[in-house]
């Protein structure tokens, strides 16, 4: 029997060389014939880090490598322009449906406006698919993170729990992690260092997305509010056996309930 679920979330980021950060989600969620928009725009630097969101649809469009998205109400307008390959991979997968990732650009160069900022700088953009609701995972742990350089780009998913399984992506490479903690990533030939950063986001889904959006408090199940994220933004250090870049990571931690 087909999923009646569907969630389709685009992350869009850019960090400018002196460490502003702007993230930008956008989901489009039907279940059981109720259809939503959502949108969060996590943006700012150092103590003035802030998260606004709607349930108002934005402007999207994917295509030849340039993503473009816009959303009035918050005040976004931005061009994400491909300079890595893509990536796509099946996370997960059983009878009921699957968990895609498409890593759209490992690697971006963006403009972006926030409100009446003008901001430039590396990014990077993917589009999570899922057909299974997310309190349906077998999952206990997430850890995610993307780092970003010039020379660089590198994007890791570590998923622990009843179903395990870890990648990373090197330059447009997949390769086995063997180490992933907040202050560093491991594998075959290559370590990136990453230096305490700043905490974006950090605490139950209930306190740092339901405040935004009360709507979803009413549909989906109490439980998804009380998994626990932390989300950073840090400098970073890849070295590998011929040679060694910096850039900024963003990476995060999601706890399940047990």
């Amino acid at each position: 029997m087909a999923s009646s679920f569907s969630l389709i979330k685009w992350y869009l980021d850019c960090v400018t060389d002196e460490g502003e950060v702007t993230i930008v989600y956008l989901a489009e969620l039907r279940w059981h014939g109720v259809h939503l928009h959502l949108a969060s725009v996590v943006g700012g630097i150092e103590e003035s880090m802030g998260t606004r969101s709607s349930m108002s649809p934005c402007r999207l469009s994917s295509n030849g490598g340039r993503i473009c998205a816009e959303h009035a109400k918050l005040g976004v307008l931005g061009i994400w322009e491909a300079d890595a390959t893509a990536v796509e991979r099946t996370v997960y997968e059983n009878g009921s449906g699957y968990v895609r990732w498409n890593c759209l650009q490992p690697r971006s160069l963006v403009q972006l406006r926030v409100k009446d900022r003008e901001l430039t700088g590396l990014g990077y953009a993917e589009c999570l698919t899922l057909t299974i609701p997310p309190w349906q995972l077998p999952m206990r742990q997430l850890r995610w993170g993307r780092f970003v350089s010039p020379e660089d780009s590198l994007a890791w998913v570590d998923w622990q729990g009843p179903f395990s399984t870890n990648f990373a992506i090197h330059n447009g490479e997949e390769t086995k992690l063997n180490t992933v903690t907040e202050a560093e990533v491991r594998f075959p030939g290559a370590t990136l260092t990453i230096e305490r950063g700043l905490a974006l986001r950090s605490g139950r889904l209930g306190s740092t997305i339901l405040p935004g959006i009360p709507a979803l408090g009413m549909l989906l199940p109490s439980s998804l509010f009380n998994v626990e994220e932390c989300k950073w933004r840090s400098r970073g250090t890849l070295v590998t056996k011929d040679r060694g870049s910096s850039g900024w990571v963003i990476h995060e931690v999601v706890q399940w309930s047990v």
